[in-house]
């Protein structure tokens, strides 16, 4: 009995000796995170978010055009078809507009009959091609740096469109003793807080024809709208077939109950 006591009380002061630990790391991490320039992307609010959530046909327009003129010469869409743009469910271009928009592309083809590679417009059927010819060939052009394939990096980044929001409106000066890398800018929602990629946007770099306010936070919001989209381009096809299939669960849970009902009713009663 006098062992077991003994074993009880070193316990009680191991436990004790724990929580004690436990409240001074909480008492002490809101000083830590004080102390760390590095931040989390701030929640937004965006139209597609939700089980009914679609997105907004003017801001995948626009986002597409952002796309098109401030970060197309870097970042590539490997994954995604000229064809695509023009789908119910996302930037719904006309048929003419996805043709005009794959023709200002050159694609390589062939071989031809003398076995050589040549260069061609672009048809609805391509896919969008590689700034460079090869990641080596990425890596000399941006200084070591080699910049992603943006096709499916709003569900490959933790954070999804919010990361990238956050990401493109954080560009700031560092903290006077944070150390920053010569050729790199500081940006506190990147890991590290460290990027090479210079501020893409700012206000009045891009000309919107729909009457919305040129602005940093819009280009941003816009085009994170679209590379979202460009990640799942059937979401809201998705979404649409998963409410039918939750409206014939429910209709056939209720038929399952009433065929219960009227089979056991004779043995119920």
């Amino acid at each position: 009995m006098l062992k077991g006591l003994i074993t009880f009380r070193r316990r009680s002061r191991l436990l004790l000796g724990a929580l004690a630990l436990a409240v001074a790391g909480l008492a002490g991490a809101p000083a830590a995170q004080a102390a760390d320039p590095l931040a989390y992307p701030e929640s937004q609010s965006w139209s597609w978010t939700g089980p009914f959530g679609l997105f907004d046909r003017g801001q995948v327009q626009r986002g597409f055009k952002v796309y098109r003129e401030a970060c197309q010469a870097c970042h590539g869409l490997d994954l995604l078809a000229f064809r695509n743009l023009g789908q119910p469910g996302g930037p719904e271009f006309s048929e003419d507009e996805v043709r005009a928009i794959a023709a200002d592309h050159q694609i390589e083809d062939g071989p031809d009959r003398q076995g050589d590679m040549f260069m061609r417009p672009g048809s609805a059927a391509d896919r969008f091609p590689s700034p460079y010819p090869n990641e080596e060939a990425a890596r000399a052009v941006n200084m070591g740096s080699y910049p992603p394939d943006l096709s499916v990096i709003a569900k490959a980044r933790h954070g999804g469109a919010d990361y990238l929001y956050s990401l493109l409106t954080g560009y700031r000066d560092p903290p006077p003793d944070f150390v920053l890398q010569d050729g790199l800018h500081f940006n506190p929602y990147f890991p590290g807080g460290q990027i090479a990629m210079a501020p893409p946007l700012g206000d009045g770099f891009i000309e919107y024809t729909d009457g919305t306010p040129e602005t940093l936070e819009n280009y941003a919001r816009d085009v994170s709208a679209f590379l979202m989209w460009a990640a799942e381009p059937k979401m809201e096809e998705r979404k649409r077939l998963g409410f039918q299939v939750m409206i014939f669960l429910f209709a056939f849970a209720g038929l399952l109950y009433l065929s219960k009902r009227k089979l056991w009713r004779d043995v119920e009663h």
